[in-house]
């Protein structure tokens, strides 16, 4: 809809100070806590809150908490395209810039570094798992095939990890957000996603059960080996299909039915696999349609593991045209 003259002239305003126009730079390459711009900026805490506070009352830049720390970035909306008309003006040569942007990059040396040390600590858990089923890349192109071509006017992947499906599916996407519960995990996919350049995906923490994210805003929502964790893997369904948008495509991605008993001790496996009868029950009572299954066995089917990939439908889409036929006639 566009924003008002006076709207743009307090954004102006609030834009019109040296550190706040650094932040906007900052802010514009990802999103960063206050802890990480005090360091870069050389400022006080207090004062680069400030500031903060400032441009996000004017709306340019958006705050989102992640348990004791605040991640903030440019506004995904016109006030953000605001923000970025602005820093797209400026001078890259420019000392203070320059010096910012050193700043920046060895901040995300050092986070590469802590991430790759956390992934390191658990890789032997995950390697564990990966060598009992088909290769991942063709768990991933298969994937891709399923969900479309796109493209994805917004996408999110419920227990991102590493961020694995937010770097698969960019290209695809014109947004995407990635929701964990693990602060750890999340500063791994942070890394992961400033290494790959991707700058239309962002995370967040938020529980699988209770999604931190507006309803019926995506239309595109994937499930990546997470049910297999939860006491309530129905529930989690129910709460995906909440956030798809009309005509959206859900798409899970789980282990089929196995007697590996050690991995609820030694994964903390809840559930051994899911048969097709039950997603297909789970589906259903999220008021979501049934799409497809496809099943990757292992080429040792008697002590591997299986992955299933599940699509669903939202019914909105295709109700509203069955009610339009209906009314024609």
């Amino acid at each position: 809809m566009g924003l008002s003259v006076d709207l743009v002239v307090n954004q102006m305003k609030a834009a019109g100070d040296e550190t706040r126009i650094r932040l906007l730079s900052l802010l514009q390459r990802g999103e960063r806590t206050v802890k990480e711009l005090t360091e870069i900026l050389g400022q006080s805490q207090p004062r680069i809150s400030r500031h903060l506070k400032i441009l996000a009352e004017a709306g340019l830049v958006s705050r989102t908490p992640e348990g004791s720390w605040v991640y903030y970035r440019v506004s995904d909306d016109d006030a953000g395209a605001v923000a970025l008309g602005i820093v797209k003006g400026l001078d890259a040569k420019d000392a203070r810039l320059r010096r910012d942007n050193e700043r920046l990059a060895s901040l995300q040396e050092q986070n590469r570094q802590a991430a790759e040390r956390y992934f390191a600590k658990h890789a032997s858990r995950w390697d564990a798992i990966r060598s009992l089923h088909v290769p991942e890349r063709q768990v991933e192109a298969a994937m891709l095939q399923r969900a479309g071509e796109g493209p994805f006017r917004a996408m999110l992947d419920i227990g991102t990890g590493t961020g694995r499906m937010l770097e698969l599916f960019a290209a695809r996407s014109e947004r995407a957000l990635g929701v964990d519960l693990s602060p750890a995990m999340l500063a791994v996919a942070r890394a992961n996603l400033e290494r790959a350049a991707i700058k239309n995906a962002r995370v967040r923490v938020g529980d699988v059960m209770n999604l931190p994210v507006v309803r019926d805003s995506f239309d595109l929502v994937i499930i990546h080996q997470v049910l297999h964790f939860l006491d309530e893997p129905g529930r989690a369904i129910e709460e995906a299909a909440a956030a798809l948008s009309a005509g959206g495509r859900l798409l899970v991605v789980d282990f089929a039915p196995h007697q590996l008993e050690y991995l609820r001790e030694s994964q903390a496996h809840l559930r051994l696999g899911f048969s097709h009868a039950q997603m297909k029950q789970w589906i259903a009572a999220a008021g979501l349609r049934f799409e497809t299954a496809e099943d990757l066995a292992p080429e040792e089917e008697s002590s591997g593991l299986t992955v299933t990939i599940w699509t669903a439908l939202d019914r909105r889409a295709e109700n509203a045209a069955l009610g339009k036929t209906e009314a024609r006639l």
